[in-house]
């Protein structure tokens, strides 16, 4: 299976690239790199596909599982390299869940399972990070 992506400049520094979903999106850059700060840029885009990516494994496992959740969210703190090729070369993703009645052995499997075996995504920058996985419980 392959996937496409087209991505066309819209001028100065803008790029609108499609999604097989249908939806696009503008990539742009700060006005200090020379762009209107209209868009996306490239490399937080890198860091949305990971949380997005475990988080959709991690919300299909709370459904499948029937957990009790009120909130869930991942933070994603990335070392950029100073060096140029600039990449993330150390990626900590935190995993927040929130509620009354949280089962937080399940939900750590959850995390454990995307982390470990479902997120193509986390396995990608596997190839050039280091990644540190952090889970919080915050009972209400």
């Amino acid at each position: 299976m392959t996937n496409q992506i087209t991505t066309k400049w819209l001028g100065n520094m803008a790029f609108e690239s499609n999604n097989p979903s249908g939806n696009n999106l503008i990539i742009d850059v700060a006005p200090e790199n020379g762009g209107e700060g209209m868009g996306y840029r490239p490399k937080a885009l890198m860091l949305t596909a990971l949380a997005g990516c475990s988080g959709l494994d991690v919300a299909s496992l709370i459904k499948k599982m029937k957990l009790e959740v009120e909130a869930f969210k991942i933070e994603t703190i990335a070392n950029l390299t100073e060096e140029d090729p600039k990449y993330y070369d150390k990626v900590l993703i935190e995993y927040h869940f929130s509620g009354d009645n949280l089962n937080e052995k399940k939900l750590q499997r959850a995390v454990d399972l995307s982390v470990e075996k479902y997120c193509g995504v986390m396995e990608m920058f596997r190839q050039f990070s280091t990644l540190e996985i952090k889970t919080y419980f915050n009972k209400q």
